[in-house]
């Protein structure tokens, strides 16, 4: 099917085309005829499936030749957890709708908020938007909110990792009751259904991928590695591997400037994402990892939804992440909109437990191996939770029970022991 059977107009279809896009993806097929249609929508969707398009496009067509905006208000509301997925969305935008005659605008912390009140003075059809900036700009009267058609939800579940769900009821408490409620998570959790029982109304329910599911398009495994190490390898991996483009995720903002210290001592040109950068700052690391200025983007979870990189080629957890499903949102920075990508996690040993849950959450056991020079002291223990439970033993028969004790079969393939996986290295 194409985009021309959805029935876009053909200002849409040229800024489509012109992107270079000529397929739909599954989420765009099922969720934008649900969405021009006006009903509210409930998609779960992993990150690289052409979400952000599924909820753009249907809804640039809604608002072409609808009533004028008028000063300070806006059309369709979108919300996202941070700042970088914000500005994304903007983009798209701007880049499907710049053949219509609507305008479109961005606001976020961390930057001066008059420039962003000036944006808003002459009314904008669509605004993307974080939750507490948002609310900053209400409180100044610089943007209304009597106009808006349509609320957008993007990366919900996210925003409720986030704490913003006070700053969200608060958000919907001022907007008409009245209007299309579009809600778009990597997941349906319990919460996020709690928050859609009193947002959405009889929505249409659309799920393109397995729960927490690892895109298939990634590769992914192991390198066992001691913690303390863990930094001369990565630096050793990204200089004889000949890697021009790694993002690096790290748990803390202090690993991360340690890392980025490390990594820059040895020559390879890195920059840094978290949260105690300011917005200049993290937009800057991001163009020049982009333009391929820096070779390595070192980057705390505030970044894991928010980065969106062409045929991106890897993505490294230098630190497993300590919630299992941030390992999913991680890896699907790479493998997006059909190319391949590789996903590498350096495990010490005292993060055995955040691989068991990652396993476990994602159903495989990822390969292990070991790099030369750098066999760990201490060896990651193994992971079970996925090995299949033991058999419980049958009652004995008349001869066992004079005696004749038969091994079980897991005695007999082992000696009672599990054999060790192999290691390369």
């Amino acid at each position: 099917m194409s985009f021309a059977s959805l029935g876009f107009s053909e200002a849409l279809l040229r800024a489509i085309a012109e992107s270079g896009y000529t397929t739909p993806t599954p989420i765009q097929l099922k969720a934008i005829p649900a969405v021009l249609s006006g009903k509210d929508v409930m998609a779960a969707a992993q990150t690289g499936t052409g979400k952000t398009a599924s909820f753009v496009l249907p809804l640039l067509q809604r608002l072409a030749g609808g009533p004028k905006v008028q000063a300070n208000h806006i059309r369709v509301l979108v919300l996202t957890p941070t700042r970088e997925l914000a500005v994304q969305v903007e983009q798209s935008v701007a880049t499907y709708g710049k053949h219509l005659s609507l305008k479109s605008s961005v606001v976020y912390g961390g930057v001066k908020i008059n420039p962003q009140m000036m944006k808003l003075r002459g009314g904008v059809d669509v605004l993307v938007a974080t939750p507490g900036r948002l609310l900053d700009l209400f409180n100044q009267n610089a943007v209304k909110f009597a106009q808006v058609e349509t609320l957008v939800l993007d990366e919900a579940d996210r925003m409720l990792d986030l704490g913003f769900i006070n700053d969200i009821r608060k958000i919907l408490a001022l907007l008409p009751p009245r209007r299309q409620n579009l809600l778009f998570s990597a997941t349906f959790s319990s919460d996020i259904r709690k928050l859609t029982a009193g947002l959405l109304k009889n929505p249409v329910q659309i799920e393109v991928s397995p729960r927490n599911s690892a895109p298939r398009s990634v590769k992914q495994w192991v390198y066992e590695v001691d913690k303390g190490k863990k930094p001369a390898l990565l630096s050793h991996m990204v200089r004889n591997q000949g890697w021009e483009q790694v993002l690096v995720f790290v748990r803390t903002k202090n690993g991360a400037d340690s890392l980025a210290r490390k990594l820059g001592g040895d020559g390879i040109l890195t920059a840094v994402i978290h949260g105690d950068k300011s917005q200049s700052e993290r937009s800057r690391a991001l163009a020049d990892f982009k333009e391929g200025k820096v070779r390595v983007l070192v980057a705390t979870d505030i970044a894991a939804r928010g980065i969106d990189i062409i045929e991106l080629p890897h993505v490294i957890n230098f630190d497993l992440p300590k919630v299992a499903e941030d390992y999913v949102h991680r890896i699907g920075r790479t493998g997006r909109a059909g190319s391949k990508g590789e996903a590498i996690s350096l495990v010490s040993a005292d993060e055995v437990l955040l691989l068991s849950a990652i396993e476990t959450l994602i159903g495989q056991l990822l390969v292990r191996e070991v790099a030369t020079g750098f066999i760990p002291t201490h060896h990651v223990p193994l992971t079970r939770q996925l090995q299949a439970r033991p058999k419980k033993p049958k009652k004995p028969k008349p001869e066992q029970a004079r005696g004749e004790v038969r091994k079980t079969d897991g005695e007999q393939k082992s000696g009672g022991h599990k054999p060790r996986r192999g290691r390369k290295t």
